[in-house]
């Protein structure tokens, strides 16, 4: 029997309890992880650190997010942990299997999403998660069986005889990640896995993944630059920028490096009243996409400015106005992130 033929291990509950006074095992474990891709040209050659000595620990059984903007290292770091890409330096273990002297073994302990689908575009929904199983050693009884039932979880039985070619993008990412599921591994690394989807789609998704925390222990990695989707399901999550972890925290924990500022967002009918002295004043230290202009500053004085731009020719200029608490973009720019890399 091959290493990809065995029974993947099981991470469950019972066998990690934490608790007070008692670590939680650690799925996935990773030290000084370092790579740089060389390009030349023109005689010249060029170094771009992708990872630059990257730590982690993953716990048994948690959601742990990686969030960073494009570019910043995460793709590479997945591919890694995956087994796909071997890096320069450093160590990968997943549940105490050395992945970086043994990637074949990845195959067996983790389910990768990935952001392409290319692979199973010509296969029916239904094919596409049987073959997904018995690749990963179910019989094809079994990986039948077990299709039949993610395809009722997820709500995908009308789409089961379409080609993944012919669905619509967040349909299509939908039957991938059905997939993804069928012949159960210890670790889901989700790449952007809810792409394009609809909310009814994103909440059976994300029900899916706590079912499986819950019933069988089920470690989630989730590789994103969505801060709300991320705010929302994760329970750690590290700030990756310029190859580097800048921050490792629950979204609580690096929310609180900006308690006590509020964000106040105002969206202007059409070209902001620049004329009226209040607006001029905000428009030296806004944020402006558009008509959108972004503040943050102390709960006090949003009050004075929303009494400001509530008023007299502010106001009939105005479209609409929200006060937030800060968010994880808002920690992530406090960090010294990239402005403008994730996405509200």
């Amino acid at each position: 029997m091959s290493d990809t033929d065995r029974p993947a291990p099981r991470a469950t509950p019972q066998d990690d309890p934490g608790g007070p006074g008692r670590p939680a095992r650690q799925c996935c474990t990773v030290r000084d992880l370092a790579k740089t891709y060389r390009s030349r040209r023109r005689g010249e050659t060029t170094e771009i650190k992708a990872n630059d000595g990257i730590d982690l620990d993953i716990r048994c059984g948690e959601v742990f997010g990686l969030l960073g903007p494009n570019g910043a290292g995460k793709s590479t770091l997945v591919r890694q942990l995956t087994g796909l890409l071997r890096p320069d330096r450093g160590s990968v273990e997943i549940l105490g299997h050395d992945i970086v002297r043994h990637p074949e073994l990845a195959a067996r302990l983790l389910a990768y999403l990935g952001q392409e689908s290319s692979a199973l575009d010509e296969l029916t929904v239904v094919m596409a998660a049987e073959t997904t199983g018995q690749l990963r050693g179910l019989t094809r009884a079994r990986a039948r069986a077990e299709t039949a039932e993610v395809l009722t979880e997820l709500g995908l039985e009308p789409l089961a005889t379409r080609p993944l070619a012919k669905l619509s993008g967040g349909q299509r990412r939908l039957a991938c990640f059905a997939a993804a599921l069928v012949g159960e591994r210890p670790l889901l690394v989700l790449d952007e896995p809810t792409t394009g989807m609809d909310p009814v789609a994103r909440r059976a998704v994300w029900a899916a993944v706590d079912r499986r925390r819950a019933e069988r222990g089920t470690t989630v990695l989730l590789v994103t630059h969505n801060v709300i989707e991320a705010e929302t399901v994760l329970d750690r999550v590290a700030v990756v920028d310029d190859g580097r972890v800048i921050a490792c925290d629950t979204p609580g924990g690096l929310k609180a490096l900006v308690d006590g500022d509020v964000r106040l967002d105002l969206v202007w009918r059409t070209d902001a009243p620049v004329e009226v002295p209040a607006v001029a004043r905000l428009a030296e230290r806004a944020e402006r996409t558009g008509r959108r202009w972004t503040v943050r500053t102390t709960p006090d004085e949003a009050r004075e400015l929303v009494a400001a731009v509530t008023t007299g020719p502010a106001f009939a200029a105005l479209d609409d106005f929200t006060l937030a608490t800060p968010s994880l973009e808002d920690a992530y720019l406090k960090l010294g992130g990239r402005h403008g890399g994730l996405v509200k």
